[in-house]
């Protein structure tokens, strides 16, 4: 069967028949419409759906390398030291601090909760950093401190949504879907969204946190295994050559061009995407996988283990994807929910939880900056939300879920580097200056990547959707 063949005696069968009933020239007009619209489709599946594409104005960066600690982490224990709050401990929080406060399972006779890690200010910029975040130290001027973050969901499912697709609820695109919507991808052999996981358990809300939601499903994010099969089915079948398996791709495609001039439904053309880069990451994805090649000193850097599962081989992997023009890479690492008790206190786990991250973190941002990626590659540090002042009623110290004050950092891509914005109250509870909230941080993550996120629309079910809904600002106080 010749596909190519009788798709164009379909069209030339097709153009007959208008040029027939061009009586009054009606006919004439569609024709023009029609063959405006198939030359745009034959562009658009020339080039794909992911291939790099203009953006609304000059981009100061490339691409987004997101370091997810899923839980939230204690910026009471790590980022802001709060002499009062230890003063204070044991003792209940006075009651104008509390109005309008929610959290998850306070019941509101706990009391406050000094913390017990040792601070000092690093840098020129003078950011607090506890003893448990020594490989920070080396980076505290490279990155931009956001100290006033606020969010409005707390519990963890919805809480990771929001700050991912703009909505607690699932259903909604992810950022790095909405990135790659907008701007494309600049590889040809692998995803233009990629999500990496480590720790002990994948992070609540699953696979809806990488999601297109409504948009093209070439959009979303598709997750890596370690090993050396870093997608399942991705490896041909034993006998077949490669070939064959390019005829049999290059088959299917045409079958599926055929059906989309019919039904013109945009998710073949995603089937047809799928199956071109399943293809090509036959060969690129374990080539990427491979850390063996890296240089013992990087490995050193980071402390990865090639073929060991962790975070750090995580980090190093998002540089190598960058490098390999991936647009948006998400690290997700469990678990920061230290809420007291036997499996999650402050005392025990939160050292455990900082050992795996604070060095391989450091060492991105310096790879990068050493590599010459760090000026337009965008990396984020930061939970779902931050943890309360006060300590939860448990057998060990913990913290509760707290949204109206905590800290993440970012770097690179134009956020200006050694910068402190942001400050809380002398207990942690508020934002008394540089209130940044989630959707300000996306807006601000996509001005810099060349998007306006009010003009960064989809329309779904009659309604133009946005990442930032009808909210967020560029916080341009925090950019170069």
């Amino acid at each position: 069967m010749n596909v190519h063949s009788d798709e164009n005696s379909l069209r030339e069968i097709t153009r007959r028949h208008l040029f027939r009933d061009c009586r009054l020239g009606l006919g004439a007009i569609a024709l023009g419409s029609l063959l405006k619209n198939e030359q745009a489709q034959a562009a658009t599946e020339l080039a794909g759906p992911l291939t790099a594409r203009a953006t609304h104005h000059p981009p100061k960066a490339k691409a987004v390398i997101y370091l997810f600690m899923a839980g939230g982490p204690s910026q009471l224990d790590l980022f802001a030291d709060k002499p009062l709050l230890r003063k204070h401990h044991g003792q209940q929080p006075p009651k104008e601090f509390m109005e309008g406060k929610r959290f998850a399972f306070l019941k509101g006779t706990e009391s406050l909760l000094g913390s017990a890690q040792r601070f000092a200010k690093y840098g020129e910029c003078g950011q607090e950093l506890s003893h448990q975040l020594p490989c920070h130290q080396k980076i505290v001027d490279d990155v931009c401190w956001l100290n006033g973050m606020k969010t409005d969901v707390f519990n963890h499912g919805p809480a990771k949504l929001f700050i991912n697709t703009g909505s607690p609820q699932p259903g909604r695109p992810s950022m790095g879907s909405w990135v790659t919507y907008g701007i494309g991808s600049e590889s040809n052999n692998l995803p233009g969204f990629v999500v990496l996981q480590s720790g002990p358990r994948g992070p609540r809300a699953g696979a809806s946190l990488w999601s297109s939601g409504f948009l093209p499903t070439v959009h979303q994010g598709v997750p890596f295994r370690s090993g050396p099969e870093p997608i399942l089915n991705l490896t041909s079948p034993a006998g077949v050559t490669r070939d064959r398996e390019r005829q049999f791709v290059d088959a299917v495609s045409d079958l599926n061009r055929l059906k989309a001039d019919v039904v013109g439904d945009p998710e073949i053309q995603t089937r047809i995407s799928a199956y071109e880069m399943a293809y090509r990451m036959q060969s690129s994805a374990p080539e990427l996988m491979d850390l063996s090649g890296e240089p013992q000193h990087v490995l050193d850097l980071y402390g990865a283990t090639p073929g060991k599962p962790s975070f750090a081989n995580n980090c190093l992997l998002a540089r190598r994807m960058v490098e390999r023009g991936v647009r948006f890479v998400q690290l997700y690492h469990t678990s920061w929910d230290h809420h007291g008790g036997p499996t999650e206190n402050i005392e025990k786990h939160l050292p455990e939880m900082c050992k795996d991250v604070d060095q391989a973190s450091a060492a991105l941002i310096l790879d990068l900056k050493q590599q010459g990626m760090l000026e337009d590659t965008i990396v984020v540090w930061g939970g779902e939300f931050g943890r309360t002042p006060m300590g939860e009623v448990r057998e060990a110290s913990g913290r509760d879920h707290h949204i109206d004050a905590y800290t993440m950092w970012v770097a690179g891509g134009g956020f200006k580097p050694g910068l402190v914005f942001g400050r809380s109250d002398d207990l942690g509870l508020s934002v008394v200056d540089g209130l940044t909230h989630v959707h300000d941080l996306q807006a601000t993550i996509l001005h810099q990547l060349g998007l306006n996120h009010a003009r960064l629309t989809y329309r779904f079910q009659g309604r133009d959707f946005r990442l930032t809904d009808v909210h967020g600002r560029v916080v341009h106080e925090v950019l170069t």
